[in-house]
């Protein structure tokens, strides 16, 4: 008893003690890491310092801070654009990035990523069928298209009678072949030469409109063979008739022009004539001409049918529905169909491969550089009950 009194009472114990001067010496030790990671990180800032004074001094660029990720694909391409000099493509092909190569025999080089979306939004922004139609990218040389085309048998059941069969239902598979569409710009070898010169955005804009042009033609014209099926290609009969495998039409009420009396009426006719599911997401398709007699027509109260968008890029509505002016229709004529309405999300597919392939050749056009480029791209009608015509004609 005594002895513990006086370890409480005398002070602390030869172990407490010894944690005592253990944490001690630690806590010394600490301090003089501390100082020696203070004056390394001064020296490094010294250093650091020194160099940055000597980098402006020679005028030597700075290191970079953020990777460049898309610079070594960028100036590979520009070199192979202006000189033909492929080793740059080459070797970011070996590594995997994102450019890809064959031989020239198999087609050339694959566009770098910036080029082709730089060529895939001209395109959509162009006024074609591409811009209200389903567009989808496939790695095949064909897209098939399932439809179901046929109602859900239903009925009201009873507790004790016997339940019918539903119908069987019918499934349609449209396939869309993929076909190649080439433009081939020609540029100087001097003009590539000059560094001021924007080759990229050159090229990229000579593409779009060589594309969108022969595109939009076939979107709306084309007969499927070797290129897009347009959707005028398809059989077509009256819409009091109408079956799957044709688009409907509905008559403008005069042989080559609207009726003289309530010309608008075929107007309505035609919107009303789409079933209302189609409706919600409708479009018109016409030509300037087409569209500059029809937005002259009144309603009965005298208000315009036609009202322009009211911001900059909206379309101009007709109805209320949005217009897509479109070149490539049929003007109005005797038994023409020079307006559509519907769903061209829902009624034509495009299906194009997401790649575009480039070959230069300096050699077919001397002193010119010929850049031939090509894609695939396909396009039919998947839906006719989603669109509907105009016909100008009587019946």
């Amino acid at each position: 008893m005594t002895e513990t009194k006086s370890r409480i009472g005398g002070g602390m114990s030869d172990e407490a003690a010894d944690m005592a001067q253990a944490m001690g010496g630690f806590l010394n030790e600490l301090k003089g890491f501390q100082a020696e990671v203070s004056k390394s990180l001064q020296q490094q800032n010294e250093r650091l310092t020194m160099l940055d004074r000597k980098t402006m001094t020679y005028g030597r660029a700075p290191l970079s801070t953020v990777a460049e990720v898309e610079v070594p694909h960028q100036k590979a391409f520009n070199a192979y654009l202006r000189s033909g000099d492929d080793d740059g493509l080459r070797g970011l092909a070996l590594e995997g990035k994102a450019l890809g190569t064959t031989v020239a025999a198999d087609g050339g080089y694959l566009v770098d990523p910036r080029t082709s979306e730089t060529i895939r939004s001209m395109l959509v922004s162009t006024a074609s069928v591409r811009a209200i139609a389903n567009v989808v990218n496939v790695e095949a040389t064909s897209y098939d298209v399932l439809v179901d085309r046929s109602e859900v048998g239903s009925g009201w059941a009873t507790e004790t009678a016997a339940q019918p069969e539903s119908a069987t239902p019918v499934i349609e598979r449209i396939s869309i072949r993929l076909h190649e569409l080439s433009a081939m710009p020609k540029a100087s070898q001097r003009l590539l030469d000059d560094s001021a010169f924007d080759v990229e955005g050159w090229l990229a804009d000579k593409i779009a409109t060589r594309f969108m042009r022969a595109e939009s033609a076939a979107f709306v014209n084309g007969d499927g063979v070797d290129k897009p099926k347009g959707f005028l290609t398809a059989p077509k009969v009256a819409n009091a008739s109408w079956a799957w495998g044709s688009l409907g039409f509905v008559t403008s009420g005069a042989a080559a022009d609207f009726a003289s009396t309530n010309p608008a009426d075929c107007i309505v006719n035609l919107v009303y004539s789409l079933q209302a599911q189609y409706r919600a997401n409708a479009s018109f398709v016409m030509n300037s001409k087409t569209a500059g007699a029809v937005r002259k027509m009144k309603d009965a109260d005298g208000r315009f049918l036609w009202s322009d968008g009211l911001a900059a890029g909206q379309p101009a509505f007709l109805m209320g529905y949005p217009v897509l002016i479109c070149e490539d229709m049929p003007d109005i004529a005797a038994n023409a169909f020079a307006i559509a309405f519907g769903d061209f999300a829902a009624g034509y597919t495009i299906a194009e491969r997401p790649d575009l392939r480039l070959l230069r050749d300096p050699f077919s056009a001397k002193p010119h550089v010929l850049f031939y480029a090509t894609k695939r791209v396909g396009g039919d009608v998947t839906d006719y009950a989603a669109i509907k015509l105009l016909k100008f004609a009587t019946s």
